[in-house]
């Protein structure tokens, strides 16, 4: 059975940080790529983060220079650390793992980011 288990959500202040963390079971989690969304309250689910087995990584615009994506593919789990944090930054944070045909999801974790 597949699961991606996200973690590390909560509530945070402006300019503040948090460090998700998803961990996988029931895949090879080395031949996934890895990814983090978020869907916003009344947005559509967006790309956060993307890191590829052998650690590379990719961006969504907003999030560029705050948040920082990394993999420890010897504990099958992928991180989302997030500095600097915005209220618009609120949302519902997912974990994704894609190996065609398969593709994966958590159940998400909460963060609000609220003075």
């Amino acid at each position: 059975q597949v699961q991606l288990v996200e973690s590390g959500g909560g509530l945070v202040q402006p300019g503040g940080s948090l460090r998700l963390s998803c961990k996988a079971s029931g895949i090879i989690f080395g031949n996934y790529l890895m990814s983090w969304y978020r869907q916003g309250p009344g947005k559509q689910r967006e790309l956060v983060a993307t890191c590829t087995s052998s650690g590379r990584t990719n961006y969504g615009d907003s999030v560029k220079g705050r948040f920082t994506v990394s993999r420890d593919n010897a504990k099958n789990t992928v991180y989302l650390q997030m500095n600097s944090l915005k209220p618009e930054d609120t949302a519902v944070y997912y974990c994704n793992g894609k190996n065609f045909p398969n593709d994966y999801w958590g159940q998400g974790t909460q963060v609000t980011v609220s003075s």
